[in-house]
């Protein structure tokens, strides 16, 4: 059964958010701070987590760092900040959407349903392809593993996918619009400023100086190229 984690401090949106998630054939779990969300994380028994920002004990951003360090299910942040400046925060910080609070319990269902729908697809559908080998870089598809000097770094699903894509289509300038419709979808929820924070992740992994990048370049006015 598809399970959920709801990590919220405020028992009413908790509850109205596991009743409209059960009421959808979801099952979900309810933690109200740090060390119970860390705890239910660890089982890894879950294919999303639902993370409110204002918890009691901990910076939801920071959390959020830390469920990803651990997980590579979608995150889902759900909060009544507005700014800009605080979705690109929680995207740096690994979080896939952003919902702002007060929001539409079915959307919330439906934008679930979305991401577990496609999370799914990726690592069930994953068709069978050759190593990737560029000079210390290794990516290697069936795994789903990158290896630098033969060290494994660690890839959430889009930057691993983000990766891949750029890889398999080296010397080819591609603007950050086609990337977000390539690797979220065509109905994709968000926008395309979360590519430029899964580039500049994929280059802390990647690039031997990533303040001066040379595997991936920006192309400036246009977007990114893969250099083989």
């Amino acid at each position: 059964m598809t399970k959920v984690l709801i990590i919220e401090d405020e028992q009413s949106i908790a509850e109205l958010e596991r009743d409209y998630l059960e009421v959808n054939g979801i099952d979900s779990d309810i933690a109200s701070d740090s060390k119970d969300s860390m705890k239910f994380a660890r089982t890894g028994a879950y294919d999303l987590i639902l993370l409110d920002l204002m918890l009691p004990d901990i910076d939801g951003f920071e959390l959020c760092r830390q469920l990803r360090d651990l997980l590579d299910i979608p995150i889902l942040m759900v909060t009544a900040r507005r700014e800009d400046i605080d979705k690109i925060r929680g995207f740096d910080r690994g979080a896939d959407d952003y919902i702002v609070k007060p929001f539409n319990p079915n959307e919330l269902v439906a934008r679930v349903k979305a991401h577990i729908s496609r999370y799914d697809r990726l690592k069930n559908n994953q068709k069978d392809s050759n190593e990737i080998q560029i000079g210390s870089l290794l990516i290697q598809p069936d795994s789903r593993k990158v290896m630098i000097n033969g060290e494994e770094k660690i890839f959430t699903a889009k930057e691993f996918d983000l990766l891949k894509f750029l890889a398999e289509n080296p010397n080819i300038v591609f603007s950050k619009e086609h990337l977000f419709e390539r690797i979220w979808g065509i109905d994709a929820i968000g926008d395309n400023s979360t590519v430029t924070v899964h580039i500049r992740k994929i280059r802390e992994k990647i690039e031997e100086d990533p303040s001066t990048p040379k595997v991936i370049e920006t192309i400036w006015g246009v977007g990114y190229r893969f250099r083989k």
